[in-house]
């Protein structure tokens, strides 16, 4: 039987940690992969570890460019793992059985971005992780796997990112040889039950992180949680013409 060809579209350290998860288990599942596409980017300080190294120690392509994929035959399974291009119909049209990503929240609840601050804001319990159809939609195509997970009390956004990594790739793990295979029935979105169905944008962080000298000592403390993470701009309120940053550091 042939080879399952899989084009690997991925950014981040989770998609680093899932090709390596793909190239050491790929020969096993009787998949191989074709190309790999990503940003390239260099994820861990004193590391030179990037996707290009990971692809040419394994002898696969890299493509340097997302409409190189129009040229390759053949490919069966696109997997995007957080990466970081939006892929226009012609690209989803390369696959001949799926296309695949993996969505670091719980769907249907949180589709696009930003999605572990609005769990925190919003007061969830619960939240999780998807791996699912890509369709020309944002986040909206069927369910494949789904992982879930009790969010800690008083939880602040780094946390709640650092669960959802582990989780995301242990879904992952678990969830590869059933793809390869194709045995993971889809489920439509609009068939499943869910408390909140939302949609957020990459530009409402801004919006949250400015927080209102008004508000009650709770909401303040969520917002901060929610929006306080090492590296990004911290939260903030504008007394007069004072800007009042809320940097956080460990006890």
């Amino acid at each position: 039987m042939p080879k399952k060809k899989i084009a690997f579209l991925g950014s981040k350290q989770i998609g680093l940690l899932c090709l390596k998860h793909l190239i050491e288990k790929g020969p096993l599942l009787g998949c191989e992969i074709a190309c790999v596409l990503s940003n390239n980017r260099i994820l861990e300080s004193g590391s030179n570890e990037t996707f290009t190294s990971l692809a040419s120690l394994a002898g696969i392509p890299f493509l340097d460019d997302l409409d190189d994929l129009l040229d390759l035959d053949d490919i069966d399974i696109l997997l995007s793992i957080q990466y970081h291009k939006i892929l226009s119909e012609k690209h989803l049209l390369k696959a001949k059985e799926m296309n695949v990503n993996l969505h670091m929240a719980p769907l249907p609840e949180y589709r696009g971005c930003n999605q572990f601050s609005f769990a925190i804001l919003n007061q969830d319990e619960e939240f999780g992780t998807t791996l699912h159809e890509m369709r020309k939609g944002i986040d909206d195509g069927p369910i494949l796997a789904q992982r879930r997970f009790e969010i800690p009390k008083d939880c602040f956004v780094e946390e709640l990112y650092d669960l959802t990594f582990k989780e995301s790739f242990a879904l992952f793990k678990e969830s590869l040889p059933s793809l390869v295979s194709g045995k993971l029935v889809p489920v439509e979105q609009i068939q499943m039950s869910a408390t909140r169905r939302e949609i957020h944008y990459r530009s409402e962080i801004d919006i949250i992180k400015k927080i209102e000298a008004n508000w009650s000592n709770e909401k303040i403390i969520r917002h901060i949680r929610a929006t306080a993470m090492p590296s990004f701009p911290p939260p903030f309120m504008k007394v007069g013409n004072k800007k009042i940053s809320f940097l956080v550091e460990d006890a």
